[in-house]
Formats: structure tokens, sequence, C-alpha cells
């Protein structure tokens, strides 16, 4: 997803969720550390995707749902329950045909129907039974089959088609980012259509991968287009071991891809970004999950990022985010001992 405006997007359904089920919003926020408006409203901007993938942790907690309670009940652990049934499967063909299966049996599984054709494949999402408005949990349900089904056999699931039975809403652009694929609005039903060839594209993944994966929720379905779409997405994969060592080089990220560091960065200008920039975004989303959580002082978060003072990490952090760090330090009693800024 965007690290732009979308994250503050979902953020603020999520919210209206939240609002709706009676619960207190602004601890949530508070404690997720995403920055509120006069109205305790989330901000569209400055919000990040740990921040999106905590508050949906939250709302995951509170309401014992892994879909908010908007439709019928998906307690807690029924995706990992799906997922270790489908992981095992030979190929994408029989992957579809057990979550079909699974939304005949699991009350809280949305039911899917599976079109083949002479070339396209039409994956239908059953959303009539939930009380959903805004749609965020239809989106969710959608970009959540689409990447799982990229993401177990490790390549992308171009979609040739996105259809979805709702008016195109304000942030309607943003639907690319998510999809790699602009909608049709206004359809009739919501599917997933792709190509007929990947039916028969092997899963790679083991129960290994799986434990990581699951690990991962929701981060991955917010910090991951559909998989490995992008040479960003696998440039930002590569890079992210950064965090817990020594970063990676233009030249060893290249090698890792197989091409010439030349080469991959004409690639990244064609995406408007840069081996620079995917650092940058990682370091900030890294520093805000940290100030959110309220674990480390300024000081020990700016050495285990790598800045030599605390001085350079709090010119860095106003520069990616508009806002010094302590806009985003753990409140409501989860504030860390070393606060002084």
């Amino acid at each position: 997803m965007s690290s732009t405006t979308l994250p503050g997007e979902v953020a603020r359904r999520l919210v209206s969720i939240g609002e709706r089920r009676g619960l207190d919003v602004a601890s949530m926020l508070r404690r997720t550390g995403i920055p509120a408006d006069a109205a305790g409203r989330p901000r569209v901007t400055g919000v990040t995707i740990p921040q999106v993938a905590e508050l949906t942790q939250e709302l995951w907690v509170l309401t014992g749902d892994e879909l908010f309670g908007l439709g019928p009940p998906a307690p807690l652990g029924t995706f990992q329950l799906l997922m270790r049934s489908v992981i095992h499967v030979s190929d994408l063909r029989a992957a579809l045909r057990r979550l079909a299966e699974a939304g005949e049996v699991l009350p809280g599984m949305p039911r899917l129907r599976l079109t083949v054709s002479d070339a396209l494949v039409e994956v239908e999402i059953d959303v009539s039974r939930l009380d959903d408005p805004e749609h965020l949990g239809a989106e969710i349900l959608a970009a959540l089959v689409h990447r799982m089904l990229g993401w177990l056999v490790g390549r992308r699931v171009g979609l040739r088609e996105l259809r979805l039975p709702w008016p195109a809403p304000p942030y309607a652009a943003d639907y690319e980012i998510v999809f790699g694929r602009h909608p049709a609005f206004g359809a009739d039903r919501l599917a997933l259509v792709f190509d007929r060839r990947l039916l028969s594209a092997p899963l790679i993944r083991d129960e290994e991968d799986l434990a990581d994966y699951l690990s991962d929720q929701p981060h991955i379905w917010f910090a991951t287009r559909d998989y490995g779409s992008s040479t960003a997405d696998q440039v930002r994969k590569i890079l992210a071991h950064g965090l817990r060592g020594s970063w990676p080089t233009p030249d060893d990220v290249a090698a890792r891809l197989s091409v010439s560091t030349q080469h991959l960065r004409r690639l990244l200008r064609a995406e408007h970004t840069s081996i620079g920039q995917i650092k940058e975004d990682l370091l900030r989303d890294a520093a805000v999950a940290s100030l959110a959580r309220g674990e480390e002082s300024i000081a020990d978060l700016a050495g285990r990022l790598g800045f030599s003072e605390a001085s350079a990490f709090r010119r860095a952090f106003r520069r990616w985010t508009g806002r010094p760090p302590g806009a985003y330090r753990a409140v409501d009693g989860r504030r860390p001992v070393h606060a002084r800024e």
C-alpha cells in the first residue's frame, strides 16, 4: 500500500468501525501513536503502515473478530487455521478450491466462487453478508485473497480485471497502488480476474515460511502489494535486513536481484523511488513504531537505527514526518522511563 495517503485513509475507516462498536478510539489512537486532528479523528497524512497494522491488531483484540464484527463471526485464529489447511495442497487451483470449501463450512469465512474460462479465472468473493458501509472489510478480503495467492506461489498474480460492487470513492486512485489494477466500480459482484495459466503454478511455501508469514500479520498485508509486483517491493524486502544488522549496499541489492546496479537504479526511477528513499521509508516506519511502543529512549533508538547522535536522528525524523519524535511518543501509561527529548 502507499506510504502516504492510503495508511491515513485506512486508519480513518478503522476508527469509524471502532466508533460504531462503541470503543474508546481516542485511546486506540494514542496507543498506536497515530496523529489526530482537533476533533479526535486520525489525520490522513503522517500515518505509517506499522501504525495502521497496530490499529488493526487493536481492533482484532477488542472485537475478538478478524473482520471486526462486520459480518458473521470470524474468531481470532480463523485466518491461521485457513492457511494451515491451504499450504499443503499442490498448486494454485487446489488452493482456490480449498478456500472455496472453507467458505462453505467456516461461518466467518466469506464464500468464494471459482469460474474458469478458456483464458481467464474469476474468483468471486461474496461480501453480501457484511455490514460494511465504507467497504473496508470487503477491500481487506480482496487484498488478502490476492496477496495470499501470490505469496503461496512466490510470484505476481497480475489482475486482468478487478470488479468492485460499490461506487468510486474519493480515494479511488489508491486502488491501483494496492492491486496493480484500476477497478471497475459499480459491478454486480466483487471479483478478481487473472490468467488461467496461473492455476497450474505450484505452491512453494512450507511450514517454516508460513510461521514467518503469520507472525507478520497484518503488517505484510499493508506493506506489500501483490507478491513481488514491483522492483521497489523486492528492494524493500532486501534492505529490511539492515534494520537488524548492517545495511546492504546498492551493489549487494543489485546482485541479489541479478541485475547491474545501474539497471536497478533505472528500474527504481521508473517507479518514482530510489534505494535511498526506500531506506529512509524503512527507517521512518521503524522509528515511528518504536516511539509508539515506548520501549526505547531517543538515544537508544537513534543508535539502533545507525545515527551517530540523537540530534541527527531528530533532524531526520522531522524531515520524514514534519513533526518531532515527541509527537509520536507512547502515552496513556506507556511512556518510557527515558522520555526526555
